[in-house]
């Protein structure tokens, strides 16, 4: 996808979300409104990290451009019904035992911590568990066949690259979704609002992925400011069980959020313009 098509693509999702949210504001009001704009930008911030280890495992399986969209497509069809699932048991969880809520701070502290802190890991898709088991009882071919997730050959049926990359990224995202399903509960425990703003952040990803596979190594800070808002988000979900009164406000966090946002993509902008010195 052309650069200036992803960006028209990413201005009308971004605009549907804006939509949508002036929606929420007439009919729910100011509040619901500030909690579907906070979690849609969490949502969406996160999502950056997919998207860089989307382009580790495209560039890994060695899939051309023309047939990442359709890898991409059914990548964000599978989040979608994942994401769904998870929100489902976050809500369940939490309505029946509170104190989950403590449990997702600190797992988010950690791996914001990690993000910050720790070195960049390798990622290995061939140690992927998923994928490790699915070789168990399927065969797979190094050699892509055109768009084909299968293809017969000697009567045998074979994954073609195409779906192999796809399961490493669905198995993936359920590693992300850890993180950040729990950040957005932090806003918020309303479904309605948990579930839109997740959804209208996935659908946004293809575009937002092809814009990012152009500019990636432009923004090498991006993954730390990600880091930060989790360790954030746990923080502000932790502070309560110190002090019951200790609570931030939505509005506050949505600044926070646009701050970090900012802050890491000018950092980003000034770290490249000084490696080119």
């Amino acid at each position: 996808m052309p650069a200036k098509k992803a960006v028209k693509w990413v201005i009308f999702w971004i605009s549907v979300a804006i939509l949508f949210n002036i929606g929420v504001y007439v009919e729910l009001g100011k509040d619901k409104a500030f909690e579907f704009l906070t979690g849609y930008l969490i949502e969406e911030f996160l999502s950056v990290d997919n998207l860089f280890v989307f382009l580790v495992l495209f560039n890994y399986f060695k899939i051309p451009v023309k047939f990442q969209r359709k890898v991409l497509n059914w990548g964000i069809a599978g989040v979608i019904i994942l994401r769904g699932i998870f929100i489902l048991l976050g809500v369940t969880l939490i309505t029946h035992f509170a104190f989950i809520l403590y449990v997702f701070g600190v797992i988010l502290i950690y791996s914001g911590y990690k993000m910050v802190f720790n070195k960049e890991k390798e990622i290995h898709p061939e140690h992927n568990k998923v994928l490790k088991f699915f070789r168990k009882f399927m065969k797979t071919t190094s050699e892509l066949h055109g768009d084909k997730f299968f293809v017969k050959v000697k009567d045998f049926r074979y994954a073609t690259p195409l779906f192999v990359c796809l399961l490493v990224i669905e198995s993936t995202d359920i590693v992300f979704a850890i993180d950040s399903i729990p950040a957005i509960f932090a806003i918020t425990h309303d479904p309605f609002i948990i579930f839109s703003s997740n959804i209208l952040a996935v659908l946004g990803l293809r575009a937002i992925y092809f814009l990012l596979s152009i500019v990636a190594d432009k923004f090498v800070f991006v993954k730390k400011g990600v880091g930060f808002i989790l360790s954030y988000v746990g923080v502000k979900m932790l502070l309560p069980l110190i002090n019951p009164e200790w609570h931030i406000p939505v509005y506050i966090s949505l600044s926070v959020i646009l701050f970090v946002l900012f802050a890491s993509i000018l950092i980003s902008v000034v770290i490249n313009k000084r490696k080119l010195y």
